[in-house]
C-alpha cells in the first residue's frame, strides 16, 4: 500500500492553508515546529488556532515574525538557508525544488535570470517556513505521493510590493502554465486571490494533478486568512492509502505476430498507428512456428481507441487476429517547449518528477533542421538546445 495525500483545492491553496491542513490531519503542531527548527534560522514562530469557515471547523496556521520587515532574498540566499539546515536529504531537495520553481516563474515574469530574482513577498521568512513546513508535514504524515485537484483561477486583484496585480498573480499563472496544471471552470467561489504563488509552487512541484483511488484515513481542513460570507475558504487534505498502481492510468495493449509481410509495409503501419492516436507502437523480432523469423507488432493506446487501433492493424496487415489486454503504466508529468535558441527555432520535451528539477530531451526533427542550417554537428546542436532549454525552466 502507498501512503498518499490529495489536495482538494476547491477554494485554492496557499502555504499557510496547507500548514493548517497538515496540522489538522494529524501532523501535529509541536512535531512540525520541531522539524522547522532544523532550519537553524530564528525570528519566527508558528501558531495554530481552531476557527470556522462557513460553519466548517478548520485549523488556521500563522507564521509570526519577530521583525515584519524582511530582506529581499534571492534564490541563492534561500538555497543556502535550506542546504545549511539539518533537514533530511529528501526534504532539502523538495524544498529547494519549490523555490527553484518560484524563481523560474518570477524570472519569466520580469524577464531576468532566476538567480537575479528578488523574491519580495515569497522570499520573506514566512514563505520559507511555509514551504519547508509543507514538505516536513507531508513527511510527518508518511506521505509518499501527493495528488492535487484542478486549481481555481479566482478573480479581482491582489496586493503586492509592485502594486495591484491581476488574479491569478503573474507568477502563479506562470507556475500553472509551466506544470500544465488544470484550471477548474468558474464556480461559486469569491472573486479574490485563491491560489498564491507559494501555494502554486508547492502544488505544481510536489503533486500530480489527478485524484487517486484511495482509502481515506484522515481529513485535514486548513483555513485561509479571509472569511468571506457564505463560502468555506478552506483547503481540504485527504490522507490515506492507495494500492500500488491504483492511480496509474489504464492503457490497452494491442498485439499480433506476423511472418509474411514486407518490412517496409510494417514500418508504414507503425506510422499509421501513431497517427491514429496510439500512445506508442513498435516492432520486435520473434521466432514463430517452424522456426520462421517473424515480427511482433505492438500498439499501446487509451481504452477508448481499442477498436480503431485493432481495426487498423487488421486492415493494413496480413494478420487474422489481434490480442488485447489491459496494462498500466507510470507516467511523469510532461510538456513540450518551443523556443528561439541562439542558433534558431528549437523544441524539447520537458519531464517533471515530484521533488526533482525538470529534465529536457531535445526533439530530433528540430535539431536535425538546426544542424543542417548551421552546419554544426548534430551532437553539438543537442547540447546547445538542452542547455538553453534548461535555463528557461
Amino acid at each position: 500500500m502507498t501512503r498518499v495525500a490529495y489536495l482538494d483545492c476547491f477554494s485554492g491553496i496557499s502555504g499557510d492553508m496547507l500548514l493548517g491542513a497538515l496540522i489538522d490531519a494529524g501532523a501535529g503542531e509541536r512535531a512540525l515546529r520541531d522539524e522547522l527548527a532544523k532550519l537553524d534560522i530564528g525570528g519566527w514562530s508558528l501558531r495554530a488556532e481552531r476557527v470556522t469557515r462557513a460553519g466548517i471547523a478548520a485549523t488556521l496556521a500563522r507564521v509570526e515574525l519577530a521583525e515584519r520587515a524582511q530582506p529581499h532574498r534571492r534564490l541563492p540566499d534561500v538555497l543556502r538557508i535550506i542546504e545549511a539546515s539539518s533537514l533530511g536529504e529528501v526534504a532539502r531537495a523538495q524544498s529547494a525544488a519549490v523555490f527553484h520553481a518560484l524563481a523560474n516563474a518570477e524570472a519569466r515574469v520580469h524577464g531576468i535570470a532566476p538567480e537575479e530574482v528578488a523574491f519580495h513577498e515569497v522570499g520573506a521568512l514566512d514563505a520559507i517556513v511555509d514551504v519547508v513546513g509543507a514538505v516536513a508535514g507531508l513527511g510527518l504524515l508518511g506521505v509518499e505521493r501527493v495528488y492535487c485537484s484542478a486549481l481555481p483561477a479566482g478573480g479581482g486583484a491582489a496586493r503586492s510590493e509592485h502594486g495591484a496585480l491581476p488574479v491569478p498573480a503573474p507568477a502563479t499563472l506562470e507556475l500553472i502554465a509551466a506544470a500544465g496544471a488544470p484550471l477548474a471552470p468558474p464556480g461559486r467561489e469569491p472573486a479574490m486571490e485563491l491560489v498564491t504563488p507559494t501555494g502554486a509552487a508547492i502544488a505544481t512541484t510536489l503533486a500530480t494533478f489527478e485524484r487517486p483511488a484511495m482509502t481515506v484515513r484522515a481529513v485535514g481542513h486548513g483555513a485561509g486568512g479571509r472569511d468571506p460570507d457564505g463560502w468555506p475558504n478552506i483547503l481540504r487534505l485527504w490522507v490515506g492509502e492507495a494500492e500500488r498502481g491504483a492511480a496509474r492510468p489504464a492503457m490497452t495493449l494491442v498485439e499480433t505476430n506476423i511472418d509474411d509481410m514486407n518490412p517496409e509495409i510494417l514500418a508504414y503501419v507503425v506510422d499509421r498507428l501513431l497517427a491514429a492516436g496510439a500512445v506508442d507502437a513498435w516492432l520486435q523480432p520473434i521466432q514463430m512456428k517452424k522456426s520462421r523469423a517473424g515480427v511482433l507488432l505492438s500498439a499501446l493506446c487509451a481504452p477508448e481507441r481499442e477498436d480503431e487501433i485493432a481495426g487498423l492493424i487488421l486492415r493494413e496487415t496480413s494478420t487474422l487476429g489481434v490480442r488485447v489486454r489491459e496494462v498500466r503504466r507510470h507516467e511523469a508529468q510532461r510538456e513540450s517547449l518551443e523556443f528561439e535558441s541562439s542558433i534558431g527555432p528549437a523544441a524539447v520535451k520537458v519531464k517533471r518528477l515530484p521533488g526533482e528539477p525538470p529534465r529536457v530531451a531535445p526533439e530530433y526533427e528540430a535539431c536535425r533542421r538546426l544542424a543542417e542550417s548551421t552546419g554544426r554537428p548534430l551532437i553539438e546542436v543537442y547540447s546547445i538546445v538542452e542547455r538553453e532549454a534548461l535555463a528557461r525552466l
